[in-house]
């Protein structure tokens, strides 16, 4: 599938500081403005004219939810419907130019029937291309599509399902259990360092590796807007070489291991607003694909805007990594509130040798942090040191921007873990920030021309 990408000027998309001086806030607008909007015909697709009969857990809805979502799109797309009720349903998968629209009383409940979510299909995992469990909702090589309404989706994961193969007792699993580190990501992780074909990284139930609750596969023009996604299995919404993608008013609520909220990757033109994250690992982390995939395809993500949300709970509130080998540029995050004793970090980049790339152009502005555990602003070049891979790729990161931050309760202000042997982190810049109740304001290692302008940690000024 051909993707359509923005088109900016030259200056703006490789961020040269010449271009950015005066008003680099200008290139969000620039983003937004070109982000294609989707747009359906009015025909819509009622499911309970095709069988589906809801608040009956014994009766499945998978044939007829997809056998109207097949009508609608052989009839040139529009609305495919869920009305009031709680619908049980199996793995469902979407098409070009639908709009799953769901009712506000209305529940999307999925099976924890493992076998349903088989045969595997093509997706990422975790960075790394493969064939695996089916995501609860997906879809590939399509256009013009849309999950909408104020109804939710439910995965129904917990520790009896699905979160046990993790491999972490704390999630149900006990010994004698399979799980994914004594499994499938051992080995997918050869595959990646080999560069095994992906036609042969083919992984069942025994891999254990959890499916997404959604996943878009090379994928153009899409919006989610307005449901509630809860208890996922694994990452909640994966968008993999998707364009032009706008996530809007959704509430995310998954407290399982892995529960990222949002993970954009190899992503170009991203909208995320009025979202709230409760989540069981990072609430949005930006990605571009992990070591020799990510660089195989060499597919940046970019261009990505993040603006009034709500953080609770999560491993960091806005991340970038750490499958980042195919690098990252452009993000702007504002007007964003964090808050929970949960909340890890607030701002947080993290990569390594093995991945490589380059992380550039990070804006930040407006944030209101009340507590979180270790640091407001993270960057971390020494990620999963333990990894078995290459690590001849050193990663950089330069030209990060935090302005109007303030927060109420944290470890560190600023922390930063460069490299030993070089200094890859530059042109770290804070203005007018306050960082209270904070027992470490600075901590640097690794980096350089790092500028504090009016900075000011548990009341007092603070320079470099």
């Amino acid at each position: 599938m051909t993707r359509n990408l923005i088109l900016l000027p030259a200056c703006l998309l490789i961020a040269l500081p010449g271009c950015m001086t005066d008003d680099r806030w200008k290139l969000a607008t620039e983003i937004e403005q070109s982000i294609a909007l989707t747009s359906f015909p009015a025909d819509t697709f009622n499911i309970e004219d095709f069988g589906a009969v809801a608040d009956d857990t014994s009766i499945l809805n998978t044939d007829a939810i997809e056998a109207a979502i097949m009508t609608c799109y052989s009839g040139g797309g529009g609305v495919v419907y869920v009305p009031d009720g709680t619908w049980h349903t199996g793995p469902i998968t979407l098409m070009s130019n639908i709009n799953l629209h769901l009712s506000e009383k209305a529940t999307l409940l999925f099976s924890v029937d493992y076998e349903l979510y088989l045969p595997p299909v093509l997706t990422r995992w975790e960075g790394m291309d493969c064939y695996n469990i089916h995501p609860l909702i997906y879809a590939i090589d399509a256009s013009n599509i849309a999950l909408t309404g104020k109804g939710t989706i439910d995965g129904q994961a917990s520790n009896e399902a699905w979160w046990w193969m993790n491999g972490n007792p704390d999630y149900g699993w006990r010994e004698g259990m399979n799980n994914q580190k004594i499994s499938g990501r051992a080995q997918l992780l050869a595959h990646e360092q080999n560069q095994t074909p992906v036609r042969n990284r083919i992984f069942g139930l025994e891999g254990a590796l959890r499916p997404q609750l959604i996943n878009f596969n090379n994928c153009n023009t899409v919006l989610i807007e307005d449901l509630t996604l809860k208890n996922s299995p694994f990452w909640v919404i994966h968008p993999v070489r998707t364009d032009n993608f706008i996530l809007r008013g959704v509430n995310i609520i998954s407290a399982g291991p892995n529960s990222d909220g949002c993970d954009p990757e190899s992503c170009n033109g991203v909208l995320i607003e009025n979202c709230y994250f409760d989540t069981g690992d990072d609430c949005i982390a930006i990605k571009s694909g992990r070591n020799n995939d990510g660089r195989r395809w060499s597919i940046p993500s970019q261009n990505i805007i993040v603006r009034n949300c709500r953080m609770a709970d999560g491993h960091g509130g806005v991340v970038i990594g750490s499958e980042i080998s195919g690098g990252f540029s452009n993000l702007f995050v504002e007007d964003c509130d964090m808050d929970s004793p949960e909340l890890l970090r607030v701002i947080r980049i993290k990569t390594s040798e093995c991945r490589g790339g380059v992380v550039e152009n990070v804006n930040v502005r407006n944030i209101r942090v009340g507590k979180c555990d270790e640091a407001i602003l993270k960057i971390n070049l020494l990620y999963e040191p333990r990894e078995e891979c290459d690590r001849s790729f050193p990663p950089f990161v330069h030209d990060v921007t935090l302005e109007n931050v303030t927060s109420r309760e944290s470890r560190y202000g600023i922390y930063i873990v460069g490299l030993e042997e070089s200094v890859n982190v530059s042109g770290i810049t804070l203005k007018n920030c306050s960082f209270n109740g904070v027992e470490d304001g600075v901590s640097l290692t690794g980096a350089e021309k790092v500028k504090l302008k009016k900075v000011f940690v548990n009341g007092k000024r603070i320079r470099i």
